[in-house]
């Protein structure tokens, strides 16, 4: 597993409000202080409001005394790519930017934003990301961290930057300088910013990227809806079914299941759960199951014809592959739906060994409910 300095593409997300001096602090403890592996991005991405952005734009990269331009010649950094395309301006639901964020709406859509922005840096693989949660308000660190802990991969990071405390705060400081400057602290008593200590402070954070499914991987979701889908979750696993309509839902999450998966799985409810018999490995087809799996297909089924496929490959019984096909297809349907992680409460589970293994369902019937 390589090291975060170790990718060829190196991200710095950050968020900033009034103060885009976290920038340049966070940029001087990654590449600077941290001299055994430097991670020195490649690429820089700010997220903050209307009036954030102007100061950046200003502070950081003015083309005469812009800090950004300065810490990159004072340390011999010339390859980041950090300009005004890079400074990302929070917009509501109607595409008008913020200003500032103080509102429940602002707030929502900031979280918004941000889990956006976090889902679509995430998914090149060959890039690492650096997350400083140091700037903006209180809650753009939380929204942004939670992101992170959302579809943060392996080479991803979370930290916070600590600065001396004469230092902290100040306007005029911005990095500490390899040469002396002079500035003024809050008491008007000069300060050396070259004599300032800039440290970071790394963050532990849990990884849920494994177990949350496709369609948040893939940016189609709020904050808000992902906090839902958390919470569903959490509550004990439940079902329902829908034959009419021929749909699956779990802890109100459809699944999205062909008929002929959704059959099966019916099946698999009334065999392993109903019955009480777990699925045996087949050596040989077994008529038994095909014959009762094909009276599930033909009941919700519109209008099956004699020389229908399904009914037509079970012909001879239901074979070792064709089961194996059947409960990988179930499989992939929850994962797409639930994750990983949370499929696995509602997925086929195998126990026993060789000829001896035999597969079922581990929710039992209270869990289930039809519609």
């Amino acid at each position: 597993m390589k090291l975060p300095h170790q990718f060829n593409k190196r991200i710095l997300l950050a968020v900033s409000g009034m103060s885009p001096q976290i920038l340049t602090e966070t940029l001087y403890a990654l590449s600077v202080v941290n001299q055994d592996c430097p991670y020195i991005p490649t690429d820089i991405h700010l997220i903050t409001t209307q009036e954030g952005a102007r100061r950046a734009s200003l502070e950081l990269l003015h083309f005469k005394t812009g800090k950004f331009y300065q810490f990159c010649a004072d340390y011999g950094f010339n390859a980041i790519q950090f300009d005004e395309q890079n400074i990302h301006v929070i917009t509501d639901k109607q595409g008008q930017v913020l200003d500032d964020i103080v509102t429940p709406e602002q707030n929502e859509a900031a979280a918004d934003f941000i889990t956006d922005m976090v889902s679509h840096l995430t998914r090149d693989d060959g890039a690492a990301i650096h997350v400083s949660i140091a700037g903006g308000r209180k809650t753009m660190g939380y929204y942004l961290g939670y992101a992170l802990s959302l579809f943060g991969r392996q080479q991803d990071r979370l930290s916070h930057v600590l600065v001396t405390q004469r230092y902290e705060g100040l306007h005029d400081f911005f990095y500490p300088t390899p040469d002396s400057h002079v500035i003024y602290g809050a008491d008007n008593k000069p300060l050396d910013t070259k004599e300032a200590e800039v440290m970071l402070a790394e963050i532990p954070f849990v990884r849920l990227r494994s177990g949350i499914p496709e369609y948040l991987l893939a940016g189609k979701a709020g904050f808000s809806e992902s906090i839902q889908f958390a919470r569903h979750l959490e509550l004990e696993p439940q079902i329902e079914i829908s034959c009419q309509k021929r749909t699956l839902y779990a802890n109100g999450v459809k699944i999205p299941l062909t008929y002929i998966n959704f059959v099966f799985y019916l099946w698999l409810i009334k065999q392993t759960i109903n019955q009480g018999e777990p699925i045996k490995r087949l050596i040989e087809p077994n008529k038994n199951y095909a014959k009762s799996f094909i009276e599930i297909y033909r009941k919700y089924h519109l209008n099956p014809s004699d020389d229908d496929r399904t009914i037509k490959a079970l012909e001879q019984g239901m074979e070792a592959q064709w089961i194996s096909e059947r409960i990988n297809a179930v499989k992939k349907a929850f994962e797409k739906a639930l994750g990983k992680n949370a499929s696995r409460l509602y997925t086929v589970q195998s126990s026993g060994e060789n000829n001896y293994k035999v597969y079922s369902l581990t929710i039992v019937s209270k869990q289930i409910q039809y519609l």
